[in-house]
């Protein structure tokens, strides 16, 4: 089974990243182009349900579970969005849903975009990690009320059951 980096570690590594540029006009610049590789979402996602309501531009995100691990993807109508969405898809996508919830983000304020976006991205980025972590909780919710349920349901002829989860 391949071993996925932590967050934490990713985060050093966007942050490392970001120090190579001098200006925050080269910085936007690396965001941008973040943003321009992003992969293709598929207009039916984007529905209200999908939808990132607060943010300043169009945002739609839609998040999963798949192989057990936590997964995401976002479009914006924004060049400098679609580079923070960028930097949140590396962080989040295929993570375990149980890090994302105990992890707090630090890789904001490593690299200083606190500082350096308007009050309303700002806004729209809080709002998009809101939802990651929302949405991740909510999954970590449901296993743990599954096997909970399973556990219920357990009778000595049926021990088996639990100790192949």
């Amino acid at each position: 089974m391949k071993h996925s980096k932590s967050i934490k570690i990713i985060e050093q590594e966007i942050s490392q990243e970001f120090e190579m540029f001098d200006t925050w006009m080269e910085k936007y610049e690396y965001l941008i182009d973040l943003g321009k590789q992003l992969e293709k979402f598929p207009d039916e996602w984007k529905t209200e349900d999908n939808k990132i309501h607060g943010c300043q531009s169009s945002v739609w995100f839609k998040t999963g579970l798949e192989n057990n691990l936590f997964t995401c993807s976002a479009v914006s109508d924004s060049a400098i969005v679609s580079g923070l969405i960028a930097l949140l898809m590396r962080i989040y996508n295929n993570k375990n849903p149980r890090d994302i919830v105990e992890t707090e983000p630090s890789f904001i304020s490593l690299i200083g975009l606190s500082e350096h976006l308007s009050t309303t991205r700002n806004n729209g980025l809080n709002l998009m990690i809101k939802k990651i972590k929302q949405d991740a909780g909510l999954i970590v919710k449901n296993i743990s009320v599954s096997y909970t349920h399973l556990r219920a349901h357990e009778t000595p002829e049926h021990l088996v059951c639990r100790l192949l989860l």
